[in-house]
């Protein structure tokens, strides 16, 4: 009988534990934060990483813009005035690097029948120039009218994160803005 009533103690004092550790929440909140917090810093560095590229890419567009509009307002364009847009365009990058920036400037002028050839071309920082005289083809044949030009500035950016949480490839963002001078028919570059 003796061990009996032993068993019986050990067996109710077994329960009267498991009953108490589940009544018992004083713990919850540590453990359900432990398993949310790496979630939540995860959603938290993604979502840095994508507002930092849709930045850079409003800046990209930004640059595009800024050029052409700069050039599209010159009657007539020297090298060194190109030289000086490009050094004020790519000061809209910072605080981003701008070592992977280049920007192309295109001059393209229309014939009498509306056909387009570059009449010049400059680039910073290692950008393609188009070859003077090539034929050029527009996104569309009624950006231009006879004996008139555009301005074009292409922009490439190559972002790279600072993070590399997320995103850990380098992201290429292109941005083309076509402009029409504004004091005359064609830009001459001299």
């Amino acid at each position: 009988m003796a061990n009996w009533k032993i068993v019986t103690i050990g067996r109710l004092k077994s329960l009267w534990f498991k009953a108490r550790f589940r009544r018992d929440k004083r713990g919850v909140a540590a453990v359900e934060f432990a398993m949310i917090v790496p979630l939540m810093v995860a959603l938290y560095m993604g979502a840095v990483e994508f507002g930092q590229v849709l930045a850079v890419d409003r800046r990209v567009s930004t640059v595009a813009s800024a050029t052409a509009d700069l050039v599209a307002q010159a009657e007539e364009i020297s090298t060194s005035e190109i030289g000086d847009i490009f050094t004020i365009s790519s000061s809209i990058m910072k605080p981003f690097d701008v070592t992977s920036l280049t920007i192309v400037l295109t001059s393209v002028v229309a014939d009498a029948d509306n056909a387009t050839t570059v009449d010049w071309s400059e680039a910073y920082n290692g950008g393609s120039v188009n070859t003077e005289g090539s034929e050029y083809t527009l996104p569309s044949s009624n950006m231009t009218q006879p004996f008139g030009s555009i301005i074009i500035a292409e922009v490439e950016f190559t972002y790279r994160s600072p993070l590399l949480f997320h995103i850990d490839e380098d992201i290429v963002l292109k941005n083309t803005f076509y402009m029409r001078p504004r004091k005359t028919l064609a830009v001459e570059k001299n």
